[in-house]
């Protein structure tokens, strides 16, 4: 039983949000049940995001409402609330928020007072003042992105083999990817094989007529597998015909033209960025210790230090990593350490309201798969190395047991079972991000965006 009636305040509905709200909801059942606990989520979209399975998701191996798992459905004991934090007063126990119906009602932002924080916001993609990128690049962090590729990379092929210009041509076949860590190679491995897939139905466009570029500004890619299974990658992926550039950065993408600083030049209408990330701006919004990369300053058992009542993992946090040998070492901030962050950190939140010592988060890396198409893949789990068709079913086995529900777990392996006997599906649906385009145009209107204007340049 808890010592008092608790009100509950998540910010984030990502990894940490989700299964840290799921955690609590099931630890304090009883107490929710009798009304001395209250949880709130609050999270800009309705549902989590699996990240592991966009890639996939864009190469039209998973359906995409299979990659996210709704939140009201879930946390079914748990408030949830569609909007952002602004800004947080933890001295004074409230936090600033902006809902859907915010503008609609015309009252501006609202207070909501809490309990006990938890904040987790995850990250954002890490951008550069580079000429362009704000206009014609593309991110791979959300799956409307990782649907809007896919659309818009078999549009480029449409454009490509119905357009005459041979400048035109090649732009379209021209597809570049700025960084080397997990969501640009498996991207970009996962596109690459649908697209080369792909050909088969068209009558003039072949694999070997496609330029596919990765830019990585270090000397080595996919850094979490290890130094030989990047090496491995490099080989691997330069035997599919990709171009791959280490010590190399992008400098431009203005007039759909990348500029590389190696001296290369690639007219392109596609350009995907993948290149870090960074912390929540709602972090610099609140009047807690961040570290000098933006982060929540943490403690092992997963509390922000110098406050109480504050907990905080995943990308937002800087936990110590009480497994490295080297002092000051930080838990890197990935998937693999935010599902198990949320289960000690849910647990530490209902020890602290019963008055019970506090758990110490501690986990030593077990290693990394990535996927880079079709039966291809590397890992690295334990100091074993695995390459080809095993990296790549130990890839589907991990992530198949980490989706949340049994539901979603069901329909992926269905799909993949159906994928294994069927042709892939490779249509552009690429209407979807402009539903009401067809009807305005019906009704004597305007299409709202000009060909030109297009940010990927679909036409």
């Amino acid at each position: 039983m808890v010592k008092e009636r608790a009100r509950i305040l998540v910010v984030g509905g990502g990894y940490v949000g989700m299964y840290t709200a799921l955690r609590l909801q099931r630890r304090l059942k009883q107490e929710l049940g009798r009304g001395e606990a209250e949880i709130t989520v609050v999270t800009p979209d309705p549902y989590m995001t699996y990240q592991p399975f966009l890639p996939e998701a864009a190469a039209g191996s998973i359906s995409p409402r299979h990659v996210v798992v709704p939140l009201r459905r879930v946390l079914s004991r748990c408030r949830v609330i569609i909007g952002e934090a602004t800004a947080i007063d933890h001295a004074k126990r409230t936090a600033t928020l902006t809902t859907l119906a915010s503008e609609e009602e015309g009252t501006g932002s609202e207070q909501l007072s809490y309990d006990e924080l938890v904040l987790a916001p995850g990250s954002i993609a890490r951008t550069l003042p580079i000429p362009g990128l704000a206009d014609h690049a593309i991110g791979f962090k959300t799956v409307e992105e990782a649907i809007g590729l896919r659309n818009h990379v078999i549009e480029q092929m449409d454009i490509a083999s119905s357009t005459r210009d041979p400048a035109i041509r090649d732009a379209a076949l021209t597809f570049v990817f700025v960084g080397g860590g997990y969501a640009g190679v498996e991207a970009l491995g996962e596109l690459e094989d649908m697209a080369r897939y792909a050909t088969r139905y068209y009558h003039n466009v072949r694999p070997e007529d496609m330029k596919w570029i990765l830019v990585e500004a270090s000397d080595r890619i996919l850094p979490e597998v290890g130094e030989d299974m990047g090496r491995y990658t490099v080989t691997e992926l330069r035997r599919r015909n990709i171009d791959v550039r280490l010590h190399t950065r992008l400098e431009s993408c203005a007039d759909r033209v990348a500029v590389l600083s190696d001296g290369a030049r690639f007219p392109t209408r596609t350009v995907v960025w993948t290149a870090g990330v960074k912390p929540h701006p709602i972090l610099a919004a609140t009047d807690l210790p961040l570290n000098e990369r933006g982060r929540l300053r943490c403690t092992p058992e997963l509390t922000i230090e110098g406050t109480t009542h504050a907990w905080a993992a995943g990308d937002a946090a800087a936990v110590p990593d009480v497994t490295a040998d080297e002092p000051g070492k930080e838990c890197a901030p990935n998937a693999q350490h935010a599902l198990r962050q949320a289960k000690v950190l849910g647990d530490n939140i209902v020890h602290a309201l019963r008055g019970e010592p506090l758990e110490t988060y501690a986990h030593k890396y077990a290693g990394s798969v990535a996927s880079l198409g079709f039966h291809k893949g590397v890992a690295q789990v334990y100091g074993r190395k695995l390459k080809g068709y095993a990296a790549w079913f130990m890839h589907r086995v991990y992530h198949l047991s980490r989706v949340p529900t049994f539901n979603r777990k069901a329909r992926v392996l269905a799909e993949w079972t159906l994928s294994g006997l069927f042709k892939r599906e490779v249509v552009s649906l690429g209407s979807l991000e402009h539903p009401r385009a067809e009807f305005e145009l019906a009704a004597g209107g305007k299409h709202h965006l000009k060909p030109e204007d297009d940010p990927k340049g679909s036409s």
